[in-house]
């Protein structure tokens, strides 16, 4: 009878060139990591396994001391199916008192509902899910695709439901992991700022919105920006957000962002295909501006102004003349700023060199049908403007628009006559929330400092940017607490414009103007109190 020769670790049958006798050092390598017990002299070992589990052992740098605890613990392969490279983990022997899910591929560790359709929970969504809900999730484990958000960590609820369930088991390996990505978030995050769990101060302080408004934001452009290793979507909304609200010095700004809020952002909040006419006449239009103007119902109120973009001065000859303005003795851009008579933002035109001014800016828009301003506005339609636009009425006449404007002196005057002043008030009343818009574009400090000329040609879509914001989420500049009480002051005012100056006609006939009368006169004269 043949006698067979089997290896004792792979039970391989071998020829007789493949056996080779188990010396000292293989035995105590079998004994001691592969728990193979009771080896006598007549046993072999095939080639293959002799040169693989000797040569492993040779290499190892550093020679460690064994305990009885660590052979529990330590990963191991079996006889069995030592043929095989990859090591299986240990069993879970640590009890944690942290709630636990199953690792059960049959059935979601959340709603245990049974499959097949279910996903894979990454590792980054197994350390969100420890580091929210101080809940372990095993290796994988399988959810429904319904219980992932977005950015494919588990919702927050699905943390509550888990938390019921009892404690948890872990090997040693499963907890040097976790500690290890607890250690590298660490780092990660030290002395940064995690716009993806930023609190409600810090959100408010470095952009000036809220964690609700900057969430909201961030969902217009989450789709379109992908997401590195170094910056998250919300952390370029958030970077962005800092460098128009803080204007932080750096040397390079990306424009990929901006570029994202003009489209996906910007045109559902600014521009004049963002809102109606009727939308201005009745959600953002004063009482009061439209008792002072004498509007209809169906009239339009718009206030315009330019307001100044200060720039570094230029290297290009032709463009630093066309850039400086006389009136300011610097170089500067204008944008026409276009609200409504509650400060709500209709329209940013331009910008345009300084060398333009007011009047040649709005003659350029009606003209040209600048963003088709045309369509949007009709006859009686009242513009609000200051001085400046003097050289635009006759054409804003032609147009039918009405243009309300300060009154200028007549020629020969010193003073202007009681019917101009008041109408000079009254305008007043209305225009004065153009300059508080201004303000607050300039709120955002990057825009109220020098730029650099090289971003002159973003100027323009980062005032549009900062617009829209405000007219998404920052409060009406004017607007008032009662219409009726509105109407009672516009009435008051207009009734106490066509009183006669008591004052003035006591002056006059007594002939107390300056250079008409002597002091004793003037100091034993007795004014009347106008009420």
């Amino acid at each position: 009878m043949v006698k067979h020769y089997n290896c004792i670790v792979c039970s391989k049958r071998t020829k007789p060139k493949e056996r080779r006798s188990i010396n000292p050092a293989v035995k105590r390598l079998l004994q001691n990591k592969w728990f193979i017990t009771n080896i006598s002299q007549n046993y072999i070992i095939c080639n293959g396994c002799m040169h693989k589990y000797y040569n492993a052992e040779k290499s190892r740098p550093l020679k460690v001391t064994r305990t009885a605890q660590d052979d529990c613990d330590q990963d191991f392969i079996p006889p069995k199916v030592a043929r095989t490279s990859k090591q299986l983990p240990s069993p879970p022997s640590v009890c944690l008192n942290i709630p636990g899910a199953s690792n059960s591929h049959a059935r979601c560790v959340v709603c245990k509902k049974p499959g097949p359709k279910f996903l894979v929970v990454s590792s980054d969504a197994r350390f969100q899910a420890f580091i929210d809900g101080n809940v372990l999730i095993p290796a994988g484990a399988r959810c429904c695709s319904s219980h992932f958000q977005e950015n494919g960590f588990l919702k927050t609820e699905c943390f509550d439901i888990m938390s019921k369930s009892e404690n948890s088991s872990s090997n040693r390996t499963s907890i040097v992991k976790l500690l290890t990505h607890m250690r590298e978030t660490c780092q990660k995050t030290q002395n940064k700022i995690d716009f993806d769990n930023i609190g409600e101060t810090d959100c408010k302080t470095l952009t000036g919105l809220s964690h609700q408004q900057f969430e909201d934001l961030c969902l217009h452009v989450l789709l379109h920006i992908k997401s590195t290793p170094s910056c998250t979507p919300k952390t370029s909304v958030g970077l962005f957000l800092i460098k128009m609200k803080c204007a932080l010095s750096n040397k390079l700004m990306s424009t990929l962002f901006k570029t994202l809020l003009m489209r996906s952002f910007v045109p559902l909040y600014l521009g004049f295909e963002s809102i109606t006419r009727e939308q201005i006449i009745k959600d953002h239009t004063r009482p009061l501006a439209k008792t002072l103007l004498d509007a209809d119902d169906d009239n339009m109120i718009l206030v315009l102004d330019g307001t100044y973009i200060y720039i570094q001065k230029s290297n290009n000859f032709s463009f630093q003349r066309k850039s400086f303005s006389l009136h300011k003795s610097r170089p500067l851009v204008k944008p026409m700023v276009v609200v409504s008579t509650t400060g709500h933002f209709v329209a940013i035109i331009g910008p345009f060199l300084s060398r333009n001014n007011d009047a040649s800016i709005l003659n350029h828009m009606m003209k040209c049908n600048v963003d088709d301003i045309k369509s949007f506005v009709n006859d009686k339609d009242i513009f609000v403007v200051d001085r400046g636009f003097r050289d635009s009425i006759t054409l804003l006449e032609k147009l039918g628009i009405k243009a309300a404007m300060p009154t200028f002196l007549k020629k020969g005057e010193k003073q202007m006559s009681d019917a101009d002043a008041n109408t000079s008030r009254m305008v007043t009343k209305i225009r004065w929330v153009v300059e508080s818009a201004n303000a607050r574009i300039k709120n955002f400090k990057y825009l109220d400092r020098v730029l650099p000329t090289n971003q002159v040609p973003f100027i323009g879509d980062y005032i549009r940017i900062v617009c829209a914001i405000s007219n998404k989420y920052l409060p009406p500049l004017s607007k008032a607490t009662n219409e009726d009480e509105d109407i009672n002051l516009a009435t008051q005012m207009k009734q106490k414009s066509r009183e006669i100056n008591t004052l003035k006609a006591y002056v006059e006939e007594n002939n107390l103007q300056e250079g008409q009368c002597s002091g004793s006169q003037y100091r034993t004269a007795t004014f009347p109190f106008h009420n």
